[in-house]
């Protein structure tokens, strides 16, 4: 018995020793991926989650809900007017844990397809690194090295590199769709109404602009040569086992002439209407796709360098990647580790993933920091 014991122990040390040298593709193959149409569940006892403490978190996350109107009646009084369609209600706060790939914890009506704000931009993120998967573009060269529309062709916007639009360190200047990217003007934008300055060069200073996401998304298209959605349900979509209930909404006025046709351009949001409409299923799928590090099942569908490069804090945002929110310096999302990232949208729509526990967390239409949900979930975690 006792030479038996020691061989089961000498048997689990290697078999840990063996997958922390393997590299993240094969070690996300070792890793569950649900198929399509199903996600595997466990009891939060099966992985030695305190199911008191996971239930707490989750009632923690129902009773903080958003304030934002059910029926969107805020939207133009928040954003400016509107350029797309907006869905005639939301739904109520929902959400999903997975950990270690499987679903412990589920709340709310997460098949409800919702607006899904600025996660658009996360997900335009992954569609440049399939561009950069392909050869289509490298980040750090100017994006009028391969678009030729007259949107980069002044002195200024001919400087702007793709690393600099997925960073919002750009500085484009013009305007796109009826939106100015200085956002001055009332009606246009609202709440969202900027004060004019000086701009600054190209890569030297940070702003959130969604007038130059939308630039950048349609530059996506061009090197493309085809809509932006249908590569992301393609390439990404698709090979993650999402459904086909989301939809990318584009505005009424933003369809372009591409190979003699009108193609939709996308937005990076769902400001001025439109914008990805989405479930909390798929986004978990999305957020499961990055916590893989851009593997799924064995197939690596983002470059493992270019997920790093995402991850890794601009020169100048507030701890800012390739449109994903970082916390290297611990303030974005409070109490969790350094390498802890988040999706995140007005409402508030949110992905959040924390490698250090094998978790996503996605909650919708909440208050507060989603650190909130998510530090209160990672006590009911073995240790």
């Amino acid at each position: 018995m006792i030479q038996a014991s020691r061989r089961s122990l000498l048997a689990l040390t290697f078999a840990a020793s063996f997958a922390a040298l393997l590299p993240a593709s094969a070690a996300a193959q070792q890793s569950y991926f649900p198929p399509s149409g199903e996600w595997a569940r466990k009891a939060p006892a099966e992985l030695g989650i305190d199911a008191q403490a996971l239930a707490g978190a989750v009632q923690f996350a129902q009773s903080h809900e958003t304030r934002r109107a059910l029926d969107f009646s805020d939207q133009e009084a928040t954003f400016g007017a509107r350029l797309g369609s907006m869905p005639t209600r939301r739904a109520h706060t929902n959400g999903l844990v997975i950990y270690k790939g499987y679903v412990v914890a589920e709340f709310g009506d997460t098949s409800f397809v919702d607006p899904t704000y600025s996660v658009a931009k996360s997900i335009l993120a992954t569609v440049a690194g399939v561009a950069v998967r392909d050869g289509r573009l490298l980040v750090d060269e100017p994006v009028a090295k391969r678009v030729n529309d007259g949107g980069y062709a002044s002195a200024r916007n001919s400087q702007v590199t793709w690393k600099q639009h997925l960073q919002q360190e750009s500085e484009w200047e013009g305007s796109l769709w009826g939106k100015n990217a200085d956002f001055v003007g009332k009606e246009a934008f609202g709440a969202g109404e900027r004060k004019p300055r000086a701009l600054q060069a190209p890569g030297s200073f940070y702003e959130y602009n969604d007038v130059r996401i939308n630039r950048f998304a349609l530059s996506l298209l061009r090197v493309f040569g085809k809509p932006v959605p249908e590569v992301f349900q393609q390439e990404v979509m698709d090979p993650i086992g999402a459904s086909n209930a989301w939809k990318w909404v584009p505005y009424h006025n933003s369809y372009v002439e591409l190979n003699g046709k009108q193609a939709p351009s996308v937005s990076g949001g769902t400001r001025w209407g439109g914008g990805m409409w989405i479930n909390s299923w798929d986004m978990a799928r999305f957020g499961y796709l990055w916590l893989r590090k851009g593997a799924w099942n064995g197939k690596q569908i983002l470059p493992s360098s270019y997920v790093q490069a995402a991850l890794t804090p601009s020169a100048h945002g507030p701890d800012y990647g390739y449109l994903w929110w970082l916390n290297t310096k611990g303030k974005n999302l409070p109490g969790l580790p350094a390498n802890a990232y988040a999706a995140l949208g007005a409402g508030s729509n949110t992905i959040l993933v924390s490698p250090d526990h094998d978790l996503v967390i996605v909650w919708r239409w909440h208050a507060g920091n989603v650190a909130e949900f998510a530090t209160r979930v990672i006590a009911s975690l073995p240790r």
